[in-house]
């Protein structure tokens, strides 16, 4: 006797645990859909799919099992596609086959939490270079967990990846998303993934996914005419068909004016968290969804594409409030992180421009005499919709030191990016990223100050840890003071920052951080931008206050190189001690950074 097996929800294959499989796509323009695979000899007629309401197709079977490959066959007059499932969880390889998947990890009670937010330090990476340990042979998720225990120590609590959904070919930097659902096969594929979220949370690491709804492909993407239809040569149902496709990344922006697309797009971005247990969403380039031009001066508004953006953050925050989504914008908009209930975005935090590249100007340029404090001021006290962590904040990232930029201290002194100049100005970023108002972010390799710029095809120089293992000691002190692992350090995770001394001839630049008003631990920073040192400086702090030094980063202790830039007739830097009294004025070497607590 037939048994009649009943239609699951979902997109895809859906296996349940009476050992069914529905499968469901959408194919409005199809006259026929089929399901061909390992399951029945990957024979058309054997599973046909019938229509649903508004274009979707779907069908169930009880032969095909966990683990077999199986494509879509759709039929559009005398045409015949055969199509990857466009929610596939797997895949063999980029242009291979869908592998059907439950998902079903053990978490082994996985209950973590992301750290709040004014808490946070992000270290983004990617995957294929962050470990690579042979030339020829990509990094995988195996290699980033052998790495966590030196990110637990360095003190990261979040990680955020480059992304990882599969993509054309085995090296990228993963912008470049064929398979939007999958994980790149050569990470590690699903478990890897899984594997890797499930012990950075052992060792209190959250991890962010970097996803691209920009753009698709351009490359390897079976959703290109998906089942058969397109005008203008273009995309077909899940695209843009006329000039609105074009994107610096391809023809391929998505129809967000679509409700299918836009639910294809919303469910990726669930499907991170409900599956995978991210916990949070960097979106690439969200400029390119909401205008047609990426928001370059006089441009036209996607209102279809805000409208996506705006209910995916809503649904997140209903769902998982602890979840940061972050905006890749770079417009300097409070509208991305405002919230929805007042014509916003809802973004938890946004990228932000008005930091990274008014310091990174300051800290490359040559002649001191030209270096602009009042920017580094206005990096410092910017803020996006009324919240200091609206922004996140940086010197480097994957496209600050690629595309024909380099690390900060290459930057500073091209070819000698080991001298003690370049090391000192590049660590002033480093305290500042560190030290203002906003969620800090630091860039694989930073923290020992690599200098080499970002490729997909080179490995991250960890002999640079072994050479310079004091900045990496260096980097260490300062997270610890800014996650509060350190004591009295309250005021580095407010909202508020005052700057108390600024001179543009001396190039000295002090700022008091703090909770509120009445916060008694604020945290005093003070900055050199110059190459001449000073002793006795004031800095317009009463001689009878509890500060006590915690942090110098022209300690010998974290280079040997900085202790003889003491000026002619300055003792030689000192560990940083609690012991001596303060006493309003401060000696501060050439490039350095101060950082008192109370």
């Amino acid at each position: 006797m037939e048994v009649t097996l009943d239609k699951s929800a979902g997109m895809g294959a859906i296996l349940t645990d009476d050992a069914s499989t529905t499968f469901r796509v959408w194919a409005p323009n199809a006259d026929k859909v089929f399901v061909i695979g390992d399951f029945n000899d990957w024979k058309k007629d054997k599973l046909e799919l019938e229509l649903e309401e508004n274009g979707y197709w779907a069908g169930v079977t009880d032969k095909c099992k966990e683990g077999d490959e199986y494509k879509f066959l759709i039929i559009n007059g005398k045409n015949e596609y055969q199509r990857n499932d466009p929610y596939a969880v797997e895949v063999t390889n980029s242009d291979g086959n869908s592998i059907a998947r439950k998902l079903d990890f053990d978490w082994e009670g996985d209950d973590f939490q992301i750290a709040n937010w004014n808490e946070l330090v992000i270290y983004e990476l990617h995957v294929g270079t962050f470990n690579r340990k042979k030339p020829d042979q990509v990094g995988t998720f195996e290699d980033v967990i052998e790495k966590l225990p030196y990110l637990k120590k360095l003190g990261i609590n979040c990680i955020e990846l480059l992304p990882v959904a599969e993509f054309a070919g085995g090296i990228s930097w993963g912008y470049n998303p064929a398979h939007p659902f999958a994980i790149e096969q050569d990470y590690g594929g699903p478990d890897g993934f899984a594997k890797l979220v499930k012990e950075a949370h052992k060792q209190g690491i959250a991890v962010i996914m970097d996803v691209v709804y920009n753009h698709f492909g351009p490359s390897d993407i079976a959703l290109w005419q998906f089942d058969g239809w397109s005008e203008n040569d273009k995309g077909g149902i899940y695209f843009y068909n006329d000039y609105r496709s074009e994107t610096p990344w391809g023809d391929t922006r998505p129809d967000y004016g679509r409700t299918e697309v836009r639910k294809y797009i919303a469910d990726n971005a669930m499907f991170w968290i409900d599956k995978y247990r991210c916990d949070g969403l960097r979106m690439d380039a969200t400029s390119y969804i909401r205008f047609e031009g990426g928001g370059l001066g006089l441009d036209t508004e996607i209102n279809e594409g805000n409208i996506l953006m705006r209910d995916i953050n809503m649904q997140i925050q209903s769902k998982y409030p602890h979840v940061l989504t972050i905006a890749e914008d770079l417009k300097g908009d409070d509208k991305v992180t405002d919230s929805s209930e007042y014509g916003g975005l809802g973004y938890g935090s946004q990228w932000d421009m008005n930091f990274v590249h008014p310091v990174r100007e300051v800290l490359t340029m040559i002649n001191d005499s030209d270096r602009d404090l009042q920017q580094i001021v206005n990096a410092l006290t910017y803020s996006y919709s009324g919240d200091a962590f609206r922004r996140i904040i940086y010197t480097e990232s994957h496209d600050e030191v690629a595309n024909g930029k380099a690390r900060v201290p290459e930057e500073i002194q091209p070819g000698d990016a080991e001298s003690p100049f370049a090391k000192k100005r590049a660590i002033l970023g480093i305290v500042l990223t560190l030290t203002a108002p906003g969620i800090p972010m630091l860039f694989q390799g930073q923290e020992f100050i690599e200098d080499e710029y970002f490729q997909d095809t080179e490995a991250l120089d960890w002999g640079k840890l072994d050479k310079l293992k004091g900045i990496n000691k260096l980097s260490t002190d300062l997270i610890a003071l800014r996650t509060g692992k350190a004591e009295r350090t309250n005021g580095l995770r407010g909202q508020q920052i005052e700057i108390i001394h600024f001179n543009q001839d001396t190039k000295i630049l002090a700022y008091v951080r703090s909770r509120d008003a009445d916060d008694n631990e604020p945290v005093l920073v003070i900055l050199n931008f110059g190459d001449k040192a000073f002793e006795e400086y004031g800095i317009g702090v009463a001689k009878d206050a509890e500060w006590k030094l915690r942090f110098n980063s022209t300690w010998k202790g974290y280079d040997e190189d900085f202790s003889e830039l003491a000026v002619e007739g300055m003792e030689k830097v000192e560990e940083p001690t609690d012991e001596k009294p303060f006493t309003g004025q401060v000696t501060i070497p050439a490039y350095a950074a101060l950082i008192y607590t109370k």
